[in-house]
């Protein structure tokens, strides 16, 4: 990471350079700096961002390119020469450039796939022909495979040749003459062994595999289990497809995470960066939910209006709602944002349900106990010091605001924790049982609790 003197110093490099308009220059200057510096350049520098990827190589325009947000991607293509921009797209590695063409208008996908090599369109289009967020749009075809009767010696030969056009040679497949996958092997044991030892010797038949159509987080999942920098990809019947490596899942993963938290923020997820969002579409992302959420409230009114005699009566009650809701809704969101964590990282499955349950139960009593306890300890404070007046009665007051805070704090935990297990089960995201929308939810519930115990405390007495 460059230091902030080195960030400006290399930009004022850039400026000078660019005002030269010496193209020779200009490309020797960009084709020696670091990949990510120059990604950088093309942030800070929107106006020369088709610029700066012409002046680059191909490969390094290409390695540049992939890294770049989605937005970026997009204008670059869009302002470069046609010629240009299929010289860039036939460059970029299978997997980088599916999931650019898949960020795009259908017609726009058309357009680009006709400018791609023969071989490279016929890539290209059987990996977007799986399904969306599967495996397969993630792997690349580009890896080293061998047989079980090669010998070391033919092995490294092998890698040399083919090799620079691997994503990486980490880890050498051994295939049948049907093309199904028998073993993994890590460059590590290859080079270690003796150069006339067989490759059928050094197998153990103990490799991972993920199958083309399962879901990219499960892809995240494995990874993170078995420490592994690139995963073969298989068919149904076994077939090695492909390759998935350790930086497309991390990519995966950063956008799962930014996805989540949109959602658990109660919008839709953003498919490009905030300010290169229109109003109108931001505006669209979120009218949703806020829509949900205001006929969810309104259920809250509907019951406010249910208890009406009971508010006119004890006026004394309605001081306290705001207190009640807010609890009971803080309460659930804390608990359906632990819970959708501890479901993204794998820590917990649906499985776990009961234990879940049992856990949020005692630990709902609990924080419901504290709060009640202050709730009470707050209506005695003020009646003793005269800061307010609750009547005779104070004292059944403060029973009604501790055990409906324990109720609805329990309550709006085991919502909050059921919740994002249910949607999972439903095979739906968890990530959708948003905080704002469990809070509306133990609102509404919240209400109804409060009542119904103020009825039991006061009934003859203030209602």
């Amino acid at each position: 990471m460059l230091s902030e003197f080195e960030e400006i110093s290399l930009q004022q490099q850039f400026e000078e350079i660019i005002a030269s308009e010496d193209k020779l220059v200009i490309q020797d200057f960009l084709n020696n700096q670091n990949i990510s510096d120059v990604a950088e350049l093309i942030y800070e520098n929107e106006e020369f961002e088709s610029q700066i990827i012409s002046h680059l190589s191909i490969h390094r325009a290409a390695s540049v390119f992939k890294i770049l947000d989605p937005a970026e991607q997009k204008r670059i293509i869009k302002d470069l020469p046609p010629f240009k921009s299929a010289e860039l797209l036939n460059e970029l590695p299978a997997d980088d450039r599916v999931s650019f063409l898949e960020e795009l208008p259908t017609g726009t996908v058309r357009e680009l796939i006709k400018t791609l090599d023969p071989e490279e369109r016929k890539i290209t289009l059987e990996m977007m022909g799986y399904p969306e967020n599967s495996v397969g749009r993630l792997m690349t075809p580009e890896y080293v495979y061998v047989y079980e009767y090669n010998s070391v010696r033919e092995v490294i030969e092998t890698i040399r040749r083919f090799g620079v056009n691997s994503e990486t040679v980490d880890v050498i497949y051994v295939i049948n003459y049907k093309g199904e996958l028998l073993d993994d092997l890590r460059i590590r044991d290859i080079i270690l062994a003796s150069p006339d030892a067989k490759v059928s010797e050094l197998m153990d038949g103990r490799f991972i595999a993920l199958n083309a159509n399962d879901d990219q987080e499960k892809a995240n999942e494995v990874f993170k289990m078995n420490n592994r920098v690139a995963l073969a990809v298989t068919d149904d019947n076994n077939i090695l497809l492909g390759i998935v490596t350790i930086d497309d899942v991390l990519w995966i993963a950063s956008e799962e995470f930014t996805e989540d938290i949109q959602k658990i923020g109660g919008t839709e997820a953003l498919e490009e960066p905030y300010l290169d969002v229109s109003i109108p579409k931001l505006v669209k992302k979120r009218v949703g939910w806020l829509v949900i959420l205001l006929l969810g409230e309104m259920l809250t009114a509907t019951a406010m209006q249910y208890f009406e005699a009971e508010i006119e009566s004890a006026t004394v009650l309605a001081l306290f709602i705001p207190l009640i809701m807010s609890s009971g809704g803080n309460s659930g969101s804390q608990a359906s944002t632990l819970i959708i964590q501890a479901m993204a990282l794998g820590e917990l499955t649906i499985k776990d349900w009961w234990t879940v349950m049992r856990r949020e139960i005692i630990a709902g009593l609990m924080l419901g106990i504290v709060l009640g306890a202050i709730g009470f300890l707050r209506i005695f404070l003020w009646q003793q010091l005269h800061i307010y007046d609750y009547g005779s009665y104070w004292q059944l007051v403060g029973y009604t605001v501790a055990i409906s805070l324990m109720g609805i704090v329990l309550w709006g935990s085991l919502m909050g924790s059921m919740l994002p297990i249910l949607l999972k089960r439903l095979k739906l995201d968890p990530a959708a049982s948003s905080a704002p929308f469990v809070a509306t939810l133990v609102d509404v519930t919240g209400i109804v609790i409060y009542f119904s115990v103020a009825y039991f405390f006061l009934k003859g007495i203030l209602l």
